[in-house]
């Protein structure tokens, strides 16, 4: 928690309390169902919550925005994300049912209202959103066919709608068959800590 408050000084006590029950309900669901590696959750908040909040730090979203979370997972980068952007629309999407059930404990026991989650897989999603985050569930130009005919047209941001997406190391062969425009920001920017060196956002504009 140090760390989330250190980069994100101006929480509201609802979300600095919200985020400080994060780590005892997520140990507590991984026990039964393992949507974490063993090897984080020493780091859970380091590896899990601010990196998911990397994103936050390139896109500050407007009231209103609707952001897509496809592969999840467990609910990463979409309940830290609508933790901080309360008045923001959030659907998180995965096609394993176990994690849909623990995305769904997670948002019960924080009361997050602003967050539906769905079994599914990303291809059949329907509806139009400003964003579709994710974080290195596949290859770049796959996750693009995925993302097909699901962006909204009228832009509310001040990077025009599309992808964001967190992911580590070297991306220029991966990136290099992408047509879109995209941009690249480093975390280290941002988190001083270690583990975001190779870390970055990838934004593609769609």
């Amino acid at each position: 928690m140090k760390q989330i408050e250190h980069y994100f000084p101006n929480l509201t006590d609802k979300q600095r309390n919200q985020f400080s029950k994060l780590e005892e309900i997520y140990q507590h669901w991984n026990e039964q169902i393992n949507v974490i590696s063993r090897k984080d959750t020493e780091n859970f908040y380091e590896r899990h919550v601010l990196h998911s909040l990397g994103i936050a730090k390139v896109m500050e979203f407007t009231s209103r925005s609707s952001i897509l979370d496809i592969g999840t997972g467990g609910g990463f980068p979409g309940i830290p994300l609508a933790i901080l952007f309360p008045e923001c629309q959030f659907t998180l999407v995965d096609s394993i049912g176990k994690k849909i059930r623990v995305v769904n404990e997670v948002k019960s026991a924080l009361g997050l209202t602003n967050v539906v989650a769905i079994h599914e897989r990303a291809e059949n999603i329907k509806g139009n959103f400003d964003f579709i985050v994710s974080r290195a569930v596949t290859a770049m130009p796959d996750f693009i066919r995925w993302t097909t005919g699901k962006i909204a047209k009228k832009n509310q941001n001040s990077l025009k709608n599309g992808i964001l997406y967190l992911k580590g190391g070297d991306l220029t062969e991966e990136l290099s068959t992408v047509k879109q425009a995209v941009k690249m920001y480093n975390l280290n920017e941002f988190f001083t800590d270690e583990f975001f060196e190779t870390k970055k956002v990838v934004y593609v504009r769609l």
